[in-house]
């Protein structure tokens, strides 16, 4: 049985950017997740600049979480650019985590 959106979600907040002690889902670097029969995963994400120094860590370490995911059988990670990352699209409740509540 394929993976789930859910399930690969909850893979992705095991995901970190080395630098903010956030997970990447609640950082807003996740654009999309796309999963399909055959358990193909697809991930659509953005890090925080475009000369963020852990560029190839973080897809990599996504790669790694998904792979884990039972029904998962192969993981395309696509990075883009657009829209821009702003902090805005970080979840309140890491907002608060990061101090940034006000």
């Amino acid at each position: 049985m394929a993976a789930d959106r859910e399930t690969v979600m909850e893979a992705l907040r095991r995901c970190y950017d080395p630098e903010i002690p956030v997970n990447i889902v609640d950082l807003g670097l996740i654009y999309d997740v796309t999963t399909d029969d055959s358990g193909q995963v697809v991930v659509k994400m953005t890090l925080t600049s475009q000369g963020c120094p852990a560029a190839l860590s973080i897809p990599e370490q996504v790669k790694q979480e998904i792979g884990k995911v039972g029904g998962v059988n192969g993981v395309r990670v696509d990075l883009v650019w657009e829209p821009p990352w702003n902090p805005s699209m970080i979840s309140a409740a890491a907002k608060q985590q990061l101090g940034l509540d006000g």
